[in-house]
């Protein structure tokens, strides 16, 4: 039930953010708490990213959720503006000292058909992020795993699909929880700050 409600807010967030925007893809931060419990955040925060071209040091996408994992809450962000797109690599650099588990943070990706895929951290490949302390994740053709959340298998890359998201909602029992990202990767296009880039 918890995954059939926060699918259905996604979605909803993707098709109002891709409305307009076909060629465009931008990260857009949201909560998933229905009972109003207040543990989960999720916005850019400025200063703690990555450093840019010019070495200033980027925004980072902050994800949080401050209690049990079993609470029904979730913190994510909607990739706007990637309905139809062939996806070949999805990834992100995440700080070290952040969670990086089996479920969160993850992608959610959903094809045309309605099936949909989870992209979680430690399956992803790891490489060095520069500077130290963080590590970048790739998922493409040749590099990490997704699982399915049904009773079907990946189709593989390249794929179109229909919305993609970040979840996090694995909590202070198993980890930090919290985890800050940047770079997020769409087709080797890296989105490091809360502007649209193209893909």
């Amino acid at each position: 039930m918890r995954w059939v409600a926060l699918s259905a807010v996604v979605a909803a967030l993707v098709s109002i953010s891709s409305f307009g925007f076909a060629t465009v893809v931008q990260v857009l931060p949201g909560l998933f708490d229905p009972d109003g419990t207040g543990i989960v955040t999720a916005h850019w925060v400025t200063r703690v990213g990555l450093p840019d071209d010019v070495g200033k040091a980027n925004h980072a996408l902050f994800l949080q959720k401050d209690g049990p994992t079993s609470v029904n809450a979730s913190a994510f962000a909607v990739i706007g503006g990637v309905e139809g797109l062939t996806i070949t690599e999805l990834g992100f650099d995440y700080r070290n000292d952040g969670h990086c588990g089996a479920g969160a943070p993850r992608f959610n990706v959903t094809l045309p058909g309605g099936q949909y895929f989870f992209l979680g951290c430690v399956y992803g490949n790891p490489q060095i992020a520069p500077p130290s302390g963080w590590t970048r994740i790739r998922w493409n053709a040749i590099e990490g795993t997704v699982f399915p959340a049904g009773d079907y298998s990946w189709p593989g890359f390249p794929q179109v699909v229909q919305s993609i998201a970040i979840v996090f909602d694995e909590g202070t029992d198993v980890g930090p929880g919290f985890a800050l990202l940047d770079n997020i990767d769409i087709n080797g296009s890296l989105i490091g700050k809360p502007v649209v880039r193209t893909p």
